[in-house]
This record gives C-alpha cells, sequence and structure tokens, in this order.
C-alpha cells in the first residue's frame, strides 16, 4: 500500500478523473476500465513540490461521464477504480442525484457496495424548486441511509449548474450538523458564499470545486478542492494547494495564474468535452481524447481548447510544474 501525505483528504485537493472509452468491435463505444485506472493511478503517485499527493479519488462524476453512464456501467466503473484508490490509500468519491429522496437513498446504498468511500449529494432534479423543508429532508434522508450503509456525505452545492437548485447558506449550515456529513461541496465562482458559512462555523470543512478560484477559495476558508485541470497537470494543482494549506498567497497565485487559460474550461457549460480533449493533447493520444458519450466538438472549440491548452503547459514549464 502506497502512503499518502495527508491525515485528512478534506485538507487536499482531489482529481475528477476521466472516464476513457474505446471502441467496441461493432464500432460502439464502451469503458475503457484498464485506460482508466491506469490514469487515475499516474495521477496519484504525483507529488508537489512540497511532497504531498492528491488526498482522495473522484470517479464517474461530471468530468467522468456520469450523466451518460448507466446505473451498471457507473457501478462497474467505480468498482475498478476502488481498487486504485486502495492501493492508494485514498478515499473513493462519486456522486448521486435523484428526483426523491427515496430514489436517492437506492442510489447511496448501490455506491457502498462497490467501494465509494463519501457519496457528493446533488440537490433534487426536479423541475420545481422544493422548500428548505423539502430540501432538508431530502439529505437527511440520504444521511440517515449513509450511516447505515457505512459511508459519508458531501452536499453538493452548484449553484452555476442547469437544472439543479441552489442550497442557501442558512440550510447548508443545517445539513452540515448532521453526523455523517463529512464536508461540503461548493462549486461557484462566488466565493463569498464559502466566506459566509466559514463566519458562522469555523471548524466547517469546505471543498471548492472550480478550479479558476481554488486560491481565492482558499482564502475565504475551504480546506482544500476537487480538480478537473489537476487530471491534466496534477503537479501544479498539488503544489497550488500546498501553497494555500500553508497560507502562500502570492506563491499560490502564480501557479493559478500560469494555469489560467485552462482552468477557464473548468467552469463552462462543455467542461467535460473540452478538459477530455486537453487530456488527449496532453498525452499525445487525440482520438483517445476525443472519445465521449458527450457533445462533439467544432474545430473552433478545438482550436481554442489546444491554444488554451498549449498557453498554460509554457507557463507552467516555466515554473518547473509539468
Amino acid at each position: 500500500m502506497i502512503e499518502t501525505n495527508s491525515s485528512d483528504w478534506r485538507h487536499s485537493v482531489m482529481p475528477a478523473v476521466f472516464t476513457w472509452l474505446k471502441e467496441s468491435k461493432s464500432g460502439a463505444l464502451e469503458i475503457d476500465l484498464d485506460a482508466t485506472k491506469k490514469y487515475a493511478a499516474d495521477v496519484l503517485k504525483v507529488q508537489g513540490k512540497g511532497g504531498s499527493r492528491m488526498g482522495g479519488l473522484v470517479g464517474s462524476g461530471t468530468l467522468g461521464e456520469n450523466s451518460h453512464l448507466s446505473t451498471e456501467q457507473r457501478l462497474t466503473l467505480l468498482k475498478a477504480l476502488s481498487e486504485v484508490a486502495k492501493e492508494y490509500n485514498v478515499p473513493l468519491i462519486s456522486g448521486a442525484a435523484a428526483e426523491t429522496k427515496e430514489e436517492l437513498a437506492k442510489i447511496v446504498e448501490g455506491l457502498a457496495t462497490v467501494g465509494v468511500d463519501t457519496v457528493m449529494v446533488m440537490p433534487p432534479k426536479t423541475k420545481a424548486v422544493p422548500s428548505d423543508d423539502e430540501m432538508y429532508d431530502y439529505y437527511e434522508l440520504a444521511e440517515a441511509t449513509a450511516r447505515n450503509v457505512d459511508v459519508t456525505i458531501m452536499p453538493y452545492n452548484n449553484p452555476d449548474a442547469a437544472g439543479y437548485h441552489a442550497i442557501s447558506t442558512d440550510l447548508l449550515l443545517r445539513i452540515s450538523a448532521l453526523p455523517n456529513v463529512t464536508a461540503l461541496k461548493i462549486s461557484t465562482i462566488d466565493v463569498s458564499i464559502i466566506e459566509t458559512l466559514m463566519l458562522e462555523n469555523k471548524d466547517l470543512k469546505v471543498l471548492a470545486g472550480v478550479d479558476t478560484v481554488t486560491v481565492h477559495a482558499g482564502l475565504a476558508g475551504a480546506s482544500g478542492g476537487i480538480t478537473g485541470v489537476g487530471v491534466i497537470f496534477p503537479k501544479a494543482s498539488v503544489t497550488m494547494q500546498e501553497h494555500v494549506l500553508n497560507g502562500e498567497w502570492a506563491e499560490a497565485n502564480k501557479i493559478s495564474q500560469a494555469l489560467n487559460s485552462i482552468s477557464y474550461l473548468d467552469g463552462q457549460p462543455l467542461l467535460m468535452e473540452y478538459l477530455k480533449f486537453a487530456m488527449g493533447i496532453h498525452h499525445n493520444d487525440i482520438a483517445g481524447g476525443l472519445r465521449t458519450y458527450g457533445i462533439k466538438l467544432t474545430q473552433q472549440q478545438i482550436d481554442d481548447v489546444q491554444a488554451r491548452y498549449t498557453l498554460a503547459k509554457e507557463r507552467l514549464e516555466a515554473l518547473d510544474l509539468l
């Protein structure tokens, strides 16, 4: 077993890994489990300049083709990734969202059977905005279910994501008091939400979920984060988080600026398609990087990602962070 340098994964950055696909004999796309496991392990091996590594592994999330996978595909994928997480002694994290609290409870139970340690719980996928009491009941049942199957939950507030409902700061604080809530994930460029939460409860563990605001979220009180860009440039991402945790803001900001051109993509609606293609460029595997169940990129979008990737690589090379 490989030791990590973080005694608490919530004080680290964690990669939201891609799900790699391949063509079957019939020409259809299917999950390439071996490639997915290899790239996940490659990211977890990388050390920052301070000697730390990624503190967890996020699988089958937004960047992992989650919305395109069947339940059976997801569970098969996560079972494979759990082997990688165990090898590197880190928790496996995955997401869940449903229309009803009962459906959500079944998802949490299923994720626990394949080795998921923490479930990121999105708000309910309903057309009507639920009341605060309905939202609380949804998370309360998720937490109780998680406790019964020996996993934890991480309420996931993503007010910028289409189709989901923002959770108010008052409700986030109320939900965070549930016993098996291990942290909150806040995915927004408005880091004042994090600051407001921390002013109310300085002991909260908050993870940032947008690469463009890693440093700003740290200043606001976030203890760690989940990264997409860090899958492509892990040394830079881990080193930036080391500086954040040490309060070395100027050094952290240098890395944030170096990553700026590609971090921008993490906040876009097509973040999965953009970043997956950038990963393909990084590994000289353009065809592999283009394989996705998602939207096919236009040539203009491909050219933009290529330019953004190249600029970030040049800037990081100058900092010895490739």
